[in-house]
């Protein structure tokens, strides 16, 4: 299985594809959930960041997005990472060539909440729990997927939290957050979550 494998080759799809498309993006989703040790025959195995930028690549497919004010269906589908960088390319390389709905996907960095206004999705590194409220707070009206592997996001009111189970990277959800934000999550995305929090 490759990284191209895993990140699902559904460009232009808009935000709810039939039924039997769906059914095959869940089954690539569920590709991404195979032990690194089950990766062998590949070389070079895997790394956990290149399974989170395979996952950030195709979470914008399972969710149905609000329309923005100004916004033109051009414009990139941004995802952007905002702290330190831990992708590096890998996320340049997972993102090229994808589209959203007719949107190119690009990356972007950014050092502040106030900076990620036009991101879609947005990687949040390491945030001090004393940070954390504050950037959440400055996200909810953008609309914006959040997204980070810091322990107990969703707790905090992240969208999607990345945790290791065993060697696998696999993720929970705040069902929560995100419908405060104006995002309606897909049921597939939902059925492939370990943990799902439903509750303010």
């Amino acid at each position: 299985m490759t990284l191209r494998a895993i990140r699902a080759p559904l460009s232009g799809q808009c935000s709810r594809p039939p039924r039997w498309l769906q059914s095959l993006a869940t089954g690539l989703l569920l590709c991404a959930f195979a032990s690194f040790n089950g990766l062998k025959a590949q070389a070079p195995q895997p790394t956990e960041y290149e399974v989170q930028a395979a996952y950030l690549s195709n979470f914008g497919r399972f969710v149905e997005w609000p329309v923005r004010a100004g916004a033109n269906e051009k414009d990139p589908f941004y995802v952007c990472v905002l702290g330190q960088d831990p992708f590096g390319p890998l996320l340049d390389a997972a993102l090229k060539g994808e589209t959203i709905g007719g949107a190119p996907m690009a990356p972007r960095r950014v050092t502040s909440a106030a900076d990620a206004a036009n991101c879609r999705i947005v990687f949040l590194n390491s945030p001090k729990d004393s940070e954390l409220k504050g950037i959440l707070a400055t996200l909810k009206n953008s609309n914006a997927l959040t997204v980070s592997d810091t322990f107990n996001f969703t707790r905090q009111g992240g969208m999607i939290q990345f945790v290791l189970d065993g060697n696998r990277v696999r993720f929970e959800i705040n069902l929560a957050a995100a419908q405060r934000a104006g995002l309606t999550l897909s049921s597939q995305l939902l059925k492939v979550a370990v943990a799902i929090r439903r509750a303010p």
